[in-house]
């Protein structure tokens, strides 16, 4: 459509074109000016108040001797790696047990597994904070009560950091990706299920064999999913380690998130932060596409 077209055809349409218009607007204020403004920013050397010194890709080059930044990237990666690789297999084993008809009660066990997920992040983490408590934690009583050792969650060189971080994050988001697998299974075919059942294939192989090939676009979806969210953790490590310092002993809860946060709203380096933040983003894109490389193959090749 060439321009005078288009231009005629938005003012025989106007009153249309005014309808939809406040989502435009509103993306623009608050969707794409940031985006841009954060990038225009990454080069930027600002504290939020003042004249802006342009340095180049002089914050981009400053990530490379952040020691603390690479400490961020590590926790991230473990975090990432320790909950969602059981969490998705976990939510797949979940989802395709209560797709068997021999399960009662489906609509209990779909309410009780995904009411995690609609908690409140500060509730959640009030809960797990108590829970975790190094006297009179829960964990810790029962811990006792069969003769082992308390943990220390929060003190020493900071090993049960991430571990009380992972517990939690696998506890409130196994569900939520219980039930994307549960949709994507029961848009399969129940006639191959039936004619593998003819055959004498066994449970195993009918998910191997039958429901993962069929469930790959499903699981490239909650592997992206888990990238993003991985990635970007944020709430979750911020409410427990929030009274330990950043990140909590020798920062070992500390997530590019939060070091995201307390580079731009805390410190006031606003650059840096975006700088940070682009890195994050293009980790995240780089991530999404290998996975789609792996994942977006027909299940037959």
């Amino acid at each position: 459509m060439t321009a005078p077209t288009l231009w005629h055809d938005m003012k025989k349409n106007w009153v249309a074109y005014v309808y939809i218009s406040p989502f435009y607007i509103l993306f623009l204020i608050f969707g794409a000016f940031p985006i841009l403004f954060s990038l225009f920013l990454s080069f930027q050397q600002w504290r939020g108040n003042g004249p802006m010194d342009f340095i180049g890709f002089g914050n981009y080059a400053r990530l490379f001797h952040d020691k603390l930044f690479w400490v961020a990237f590590w926790n991230t990666g473990v975090i990432w790696i320790a909950v969602h690789v059981p969490m998705l297999s976990l939510a797949l084993v979940l989802a395709f047990v209560l797709n068997s008809p021999m399960v009662k009660f489906k609509e209990t066990f779909k309410t009780l597994y995904f009411t995690p997920m609609v908690t409140s992040s500060v509730a959640v983490a009030l809960v797990f904070n108590t829970m975790y408590g190094v006297r009179y934690g829960l964990i810790n009583y029962i811990l006792r009560s069969i003769g082992l050792p308390a943990i220390d969650w929060w003190g020493g060189t900071g090993f049960w950091i991430k571990p009380a971080i992972i517990l939690l994050i696998m506890w409130r988001w196994t569900g939520w990706n219980m039930v994307i697998y549960l949709a994507g299974l029961q848009g399969i075919d129940t006639e191959l299920y039936e004619a593998a059942r003819v055959d004498g294939a066994s449970y195993p192989q009918v998910f191997w064999h039958i429901t993962l090939p069929l469930l790959r676009p499903v699981i490239m979806f909650t592997v992206i999913l888990s990238f993003i969210g991985g990635i970007t953790i944020f709430d979750e490590p911020f409410l427990l380690t929030t009274n330990q310092g950043l990140g909590g002993v020798n920062n070992a809860g500390l997530t590019l998130a939060m070091y995201v946060y307390n580079q731009g709203f805390m410190n006031g380096h606003l650059g840096y932060a975006a700088a940070i933040a682009y890195v994050i983003c293009a980790l995240i894109v780089s991530l999404s596409i290998i996975n789609m490389k792996i994942f977006g193959k027909s299940p037959t090749a």
